[in-house]
This record gives structure tokens, C-alpha cells and sequence, in this order.
């Protein structure tokens, strides 16, 4: 019998029972998949346009080597047997670059290794943290004091070292009424335990014109006063430090000074960073 005819039969006789099949023609197990969890979801990177996001448009600067020594300051001020990591960012008269300053601290703060930061836009009024950093003004702080809103909810990562920050929120027509209530000195108190190993940066409005500057400054660990060169008078800023008394004042940050860049030792380190 020829090799074919005997598969043959041998394929019958399987059919009929009569033989079992090999062992290579045993159905295989079916093979489980095997689960493999979702990627992490990565933090989109805000990337700004604004040229005066010194800490990211030219780290490299005169200006940018300037905030990193106010942070250095600031760390030595707020780090003690407590935390004091609340602090608000403000200024006697509009235009004094009280904004600028926080969100470049901020930056400063949040490029560390060992800092987090949450950047609070506090300033209803005329809310300008969205704009710098070109992101969309949704539900934000004001949203949170009206409860309308949880902290959780409008905290955004901004992808620069370990920033987030919580911006305006929707206007508001009464802001000295809402920050004066039990309900705002309970949010903050809350993000202050909340939030415990992070600096929490509040740009205020300021002082002299709007209300709710002075009682932020009643709720929170600190407070840094930008004056602006050439602007605030010295009547202005007396004024608006003897309303600030009762707070925390951590110091004075005196913005916008006339340096000659040219100057050869602001030359020779800003060369010295960018080699490195």
C-alpha cells in the first residue's frame, strides 16, 4: 500500500473514531490576549508666545538671573518650622507689572526640583494670567468662590516645570463682597492644608483702587509689593503699605529699573549661561 493510501485510511479511521489523531493535530488552546494597560496620558506643554515670559523666552538674561534671586529670597522667607506658602503678588496703582511678576516667580519657583507651584489669578478685575500664558479663560477662581465650581476641577498643568495654574473665572460684579466672605477665607484655608508642599501664588489686584486686595492680604501667609519705577508716587506706595498693615508684608520687589545693558558684567554672565 502506497503512502498516500495509507494516510487516506488512517484519515477515515480518525473520522470514524476508530484511531485517535496525533499529537500535532490536537486542537491548540485558545491563547488568552494579554492586557496591556492604556499609555499614560502625557500633560500637553503650554508653550507662550509672550516675550516677557522672561524664565522661558530668554533664560539666559540679566532679567531672568533677577528672578531667580527674588526666588531665592523668597524661599528663605516662606521656609521655616511652617510652610508659609500662600502668597500674594500685588502693587499700589495699576500698570506696575504686578502680573508679570508672579507669573515670571512662578516660572522661576516651578523650574526648580523641588518646588511645585499653583499660580492663582485673584485679579477679577482685569484677569491677565490667561493672556500671558495663551490659554482659554473658562470656568476659574471666581467660579470656586461662588461654589459653583471645585479647586480640583480648574487646576490646568502647564507642562513648564511643575507649574498649574487656575485662571479668572467668569466675571463677577460685586469682587470686594466675594472676597470678604466666610466661604473665601474657607477656600483659601482649604487650599493652604490641601495643597501644604506647594507655593500658592495669588496675583492680586491693587491696593489703592480695589478693596478685595487689602482683605486677600488678611488671608494669606505673605505678601510681595511690585512698585514700578517712574510710576507709583511715594505718596502712592506709602498709602498702600499702611493699608496692608496686619499682613505678612515679605518685602518690596522694585520693577521696570533703568540698567544699562551694555554693562560689561551683565554681558560676560549672560555669555557665561548660554556656553554652558
Amino acid at each position: 500500500m502506497s503512502r498516500i493510501e495509507k494516510a487516506m485510511e488512517r484519515a477515515a479511521q480518525i473520522r470514524q473514531g476508530a484511531l485517535a489523531p496525533a499529537a500535532s493535530q490536537l486542537q491548540q488552546p485558545e491563547l488568552r490576549p494579554i492586557y496591556m494597560p492604556p499609555p499614560l496620558a502625557v500633560t500637553e506643554v503650554i508653550v507662550p508666545s509672550s516675550i516677557f515670559l522672561i524664565n522661558t523666552d530668554d533664560p539666559y538674561s540679566p532679567l531672568s538671573e533677577e528672578f531667580r534671586k527674588l526666588k531665592t529670597e523668597l524661599i528663605k522667607l516662606t521656609k521655616g518650622a511652617t510652610f508659609s506658602n500662600t502668597v500674594q503678588v500685588t502693587s499700589a496703582v495699576p500698570n506696575e507689572g504686578k502680573s508679570l511678576t508672579a507669573l515670571n516667580l512662578a516660572i522661576s519657583l516651578a523650574q526648580e526640583y523641588d518646588h511645585t507651584v499653583l499660580l492663582i489669578d485673584a485679579d477679577l478685575r482685569r484677569p491677565s494670567i490667561h493672556r500671558y500664558l495663551d490659554i482659554e479663560q473658562k470656568i476659574g477662581f471666581s467660579d470656586c468662590l461662588l461654589g459653583e465650581a471645585e479647586i480640583g476641577d480648574v487646576i490646568i498643568p502647564t507642562g513648564i516645570g511643575k507649574l498649574s495654574v487656575i485662571t479668572a473665572g467668569r466675571e463677577v460684579i460685586n469682587p470686594p463682597e466675594l472676597f470678604a466672605s466666610q466661604k473665601t477665607r474657607e477656600l483659601i484655608a482649604d487650599m493652604k492644608n490641601r495643597y501644604h508642599d506647594r507655593f500658592i501664588i495669588f496675583d492680586s489686584p491693587p491696593v489703592l483702587p480695589f478693596a478685595e486686595a487689602r482683605t486677600l492680604s488678611l488671608l494669606v501667609d505673605g505678601v510681595l509689593f511690585v512698585v514700578k519705577e517712574r510710576l507709583a508716587s511715594r505718596e502712592n506706595v506709602r498709602e498702600a503699605i499702611d493699608a496692608l498693615k496686619g499682613c505678612g508684608l515679605l518685602g518690596m520687589v522694585y520693577n521696570d529699573v533703568l540698567i544699562d545693558r551694555n554693562d560689561e558684567k551683565y554681558t560676560s554672565y549672560r555669555n557665561y549661561g548660554q556656553i554652558r
